[in-house]
């Protein structure tokens, strides 16, 4: 791969590409991504998605929307000190026009939407809507998609789901949110289709990127990036080098942010930030202003900001370290899974799983967005299926009302039907999903 073909600015949907020096420079081209996603309605959709704790009772706790626009502060750092350095090794990218802005603004574009495709109700919500399919009443579609279909549904992957509402084309509008393909690049950690499943212990195999109706888009983007192709017998492609920094910036800011939540909620003990987090900044704290700072949420605060920038540093150097074998696809893990506080970073998860995403406040409210989205999805789909064989209930047509108009067009096969619905799903909020499913269940009028 080249990071002259890699920095496309050719938008999604264009004919023609866009050359980086003829670009208005009071609004960089990358840019205007970034004020697209924050514009867009999937974006809002977040204030009320789960971050950590579902329907949380205090306004401390992060929402989705918070903690991606955190997540591309840093990416934005992350970027722009990688993009310094390889415009010293690559001067023809200067010649082009590009700056380190430019690596900046892509990596932050691409880590403020790293999770616009997740369903309301945190990760348990995408395994929420893949148990409804893989064990639940959604398994009677088996036989009628093709394995890859179905595979699309069984793990549903936010992911996937994401580069859907990037790209997907709806009436009067092409080409989607109409994104750089370098940006749209970087955002694709899993480049991918569902089947097979974790071929490989690479990083790219973890998940996958794309459902199969957006296949054609997906290879219209790593074709103009000119991505290099892992396997010629399904279609699996290497990451785009910045593809690694927005997975550092979500790491590092899940791993120390949360934990942080965590603390100030009391589901883990001051002394675990002590503990665990004077490990990652030894070398950089002031013990003297640590101790000086009054308050829980102070202390805690500083040793956040420490950790981030420590990691940061990390981060940074692992890539630089390893541009040719990224460059190559040859890099396996996450740039984090390399660093040297990888075991520190494992023990931070831990207590994080154990006090913080399996406490009783969100066990019980995962359960509850469990059987609220498996109804919903039985709901729509039986009723949306039944439109469309001509066997329609009175019921039906009314719950049909229910649906926006642009998740009722596009459905001619039985997967298209179905990921329509799991689109209008995957886009409600906390909130939203709560009232629908209560209206569904007559519990409210």
């Amino acid at each position: 791969m080249n990071w002259e073909q890699l920095l496309s600015l050719k938008r999604f949907g264009d004919t023609q590409k866009r050359p980086r020096i003829a670009q208005d420079e009071t609004r960089l081209g990358f840019e205007v991504d970034f004020d697209r996603i924050i514009f867009s309605e999937a974006f809002r959709s977040l204030q009320d998605k789960t971050q950590v704790i579902p329907l949380s009772e205090t306004d401390f706790v992060h929402t989705r929307l918070t903690h991606s626009l955190e997540v591309s502060v840093v990416g934005r750092t992350l970027g722009r000190r990688v993009g310094k350095v390889l415009l010293d090794r690559h001067p023809n990218l200067v010649d082009l026009g590009y700056t380190f802005n430019d690596f900046g603004a892509i990596v932050a574009a691409a880590s403020v939407m790293h999770d616009i495709g997740n369903p309301p109700f945190g990760h348990s919500g995408e395994k929420a809507i893949g148990e409804y399919f893989k064990t639940g009443n959604g398994t009677k579609f088996k036989d009628q998609l093709s394995p890859k279909e179905y595979q699309d549904l069984v793990d549903f992957e936010g992911n996937a789901n994401g580069f859907k509402i990037l790209t997907e084309n709806r009436e009067g509008i092409s080409g989607g949110l109409r994104l750089s393909y370098a940006t749209l690049g970087a955002f694709l950690k899993y480049p991918k289709e569902s089947l097979p499943k974790k071929p490989t212990s690479h990083i790219v195999d973890k998940k996958f990127g794309f459902f199969q109706s957006e296949k054609e888009a997906f290879l219209d983007v790593v074709q103009e990036l000119e991505m290099s192709q892992k396997s010629s017998e399904n279609i699996s492609f290497f990451r785009h080098p910045l593809a690694y920094l927005v997975e550092a910036a979500d790491d590092i800011c899940y791993t120390i942010i949360d934990f942080e939540d965590g603390i100030n909620l009391g589901l883990i003990e001051e002394e675990f930030a002590l503990e665990y987090l004077i490990k990652l900044v030894k070398d950089t704290i002031d013990i003297k202003k640590y101790h000086s700072l009054q308050h829980k949420k102070d202390r805690v605060s500083y040793l956040r900001a420490l950790a981030i920038g420590v990691l940061i540093n990390e981060a940074v150097a692992i890539f630089l370290a390893n541009e040719a074998k990224i460059l190559s696809g040859e890099f396996e893990r996450s740039l984090l899974d390399k660093c040297q506080f990888e075991a520190q970073i494992n023990d931070i998860i831990k207590i994080s799983v154990s006090k913080i995403y399996q406490s009783k406040e969100v066990v019980e409210k995962e359960v509850a967005g469990y059987r609220i989205i498996a109804d919903m999805l039985d709901v729509f789909i039986t009723a949306l299926n039944n439109d469309y064989n001509g066997t329609a209930s009175n019921y039906d047509s009314l719950i049909l009302k229910m649906l926006p108009e642009e998740y009722k067009s596009n459905i001619a096969t039985e997967y298209q039907r179905i990921m329509s619905i799991c689109s209008y799903i995957s886009g409600m909020s906390d909130g939203f999903a709560i009232r629908i499913h209560k209206k569904l269940t007559g519990n409210s009028i």
